[in-house]
């Protein structure tokens, strides 16, 4: 049976899209907000040389410092003030969500609600600064040894950190606004704007290959169909879910009866959504920096680590699919607590048919959720490493993520959910006061 939300959402009407106000102005400031996100990924740095640059770049393209590039929109070998992104926020997030989960006192900071929810956020805030810092000063101190600076120095090294840091605090700070003020996730959708910002350049860069016969053209084609078809994949996974028939005693509140009726409780077959490859990317990439201006010393071990967590490698595709499915389960487990449904149900009178309330359907929650993010881990890692072996095996001269697919589908399925729902509650709103000036005749 249908419910009277569902026949409204189908039945909307986005012919009211200009009256509202509202959803407009959030849009235009999430889209003001970009431009000056993208903006800033052309501020460069002071003291760069762009010829080395530019040949580091070339050198270095489909490693984990292009991963870190797709992520930031180019700005890390334009070498600007955006050249860490939002990643350092992220990486900051995920040790804060780790140690919440296992440290009593955070513990209870997360079930404290609004209140415990802001206090771990400034303690986020806090790790940004200090990894922002770490990774301004590793960047830099790489800069200086592949001589890509024009005066090297402590000077140089100032600067750059008080520059990349700075410009990192501002995307943090402007994502909390867009969360807020606008439409959407902020932090997703600076690393949406991102991805999306260097898709042009890579459609161009393979027309060129095909046009110069460097490949064939049925090859540039199936590459294509080969996107287009994980495209579909996604799209369909995300949406995919397992319905949970809830079935409602007759019960009485207050002096009104309410009849016994049966309801769902949808769970997502991915919960985690894109935090999982996120987190793992932003893992990978943490140690980069340091890394980098240790291989330059000629350690021969740090040579040999950073060569096995290559882009394509065996090492690599094996530590990103295991943190891949460690963080589907860890952030599927933090936004679905079994126990807590399980209590919920129990207070209002309902319950799943043949199971008994209380730990029973505790359990049975926790056993269809493990199972449904068994599936969702898996096809999380398939869709971020197939895109991967085929760059490593076919040697494209561009980077080629899942990753980014999957960023760029789900930020839009979210975003325009959200759209959906403003118009949805905006027509909802309209209905109301038709409905009053009739009963006021």
């Amino acid at each position: 049976m249908v419910s009277a939300a569902e026949q409204l959402a189908s039945n909307i009407d986005f012919r009211v899209f200009s009256k509202a106000t509202d959803l407009k102005k959030r849009l235009w400031f999430t889209l003001l907000a970009l431009i000056v996100y993208r903006l800033g990924t052309y501020i460069p740095l002071p003291g760069i040389d762009p010829a080395v640059i530019a040949k580091i770049a070339e050198n270095n393209s489909n490693g984990l410092l292009g991963m870190a590039d797709m992520f930031s929109g180019g700005a890390l070998w334009r070498m600007t003030i955006f050249s860490l992104n939002i990643m350092p926020y992220i990486s900051s997030s995920i040790i804060v969500q780790l140690v919440a989960a296992i440290y009593p006192p955070w513990e209870s900071l997360r079930k404290e609600g609004e209140s415990g929810r802001k206090k771990l956020n400034q303690y986020t805030r806090y790790g940004t600064v200090i990894l922002a810092t770490m990774q301004a000063f590793g960047l830099a101190r790489a800069l200086e040894s592949q001589h890509a600076v024009l005066n090297p120095g402590f000077f140089f090294e100032l600067t750059t950190v008080l520059c990349i840091l700075g410009g990192t605090m501002f995307l943090m700070w402007v994502g909390e606004q867009i969360t807020s003020r606008g439409i959407g996730n902020g932090i997703s959708l600076i690393i949406f704007a991102g991805i999306v910002a260097n898709l042009p350049q890579s459609a161009l860069r393979m027309l060129e290959l095909g046009r110069e016969n460097s490949y064939p053209i049925m090859f540039i084609l199936g590459i294509l169909a080969i996107l287009v078809g994980i495209i579909c994949f996604i799209i369909f996974m995300e949406r995919a879910q397992r319905k949970v028939i809830i079935q409602y005693a007759k019960r009485q509140v207050g002096n009104k009866l309410y009849n016994a009726e049966t309801n769902h409780l949808p769970l997502k077959l991915n919960s985690a959504g894109v935090i999982p490859p996120i987190f793992a990317s932003s893992l990978l990439s943490l140690p980069m920096m340091l890394g980098n201006v240790s291989s330059i010393g000629g350690s021969e071990w740090v040579q040999t680590v950073i060569f096995h967590l290559g882009v394509g490698q065996p090492v690599y595709m094996a530590v990103f699919s295991f943190l891949i499915i460690f963080f589907a389960f860890f952030y599927t487990a933090l936004v679905f607590n079994p126990n807590e449904t399980a209590e919920n149900l129990k207070k209002s009178g309902a319950f799943l048919l043949g199971i008994r309330p209380g730990t029973s359907t505790a359990e049975y929650f926790d056993y269809v959720l493990t199972r449904l993010t068994v599936i969702g881990s898996l096809y999380l890692v398939a869709v971020c490493i197939l895109p991967v072996f085929l760059m490593k095996k076919y040697a494209l001269p561009f980077y080629l993520s899942g990753t980014s697919l999957l960023i760029v589908v789900s930020v839009t399925m979210e975003t325009v959910a959200q759209v959906h729902s403003h118009l949805l509650a905006h027509q909802y709103e309209g209905l109301l006061k038709k409905s009053k000036l009739k009963a006021g005749r």
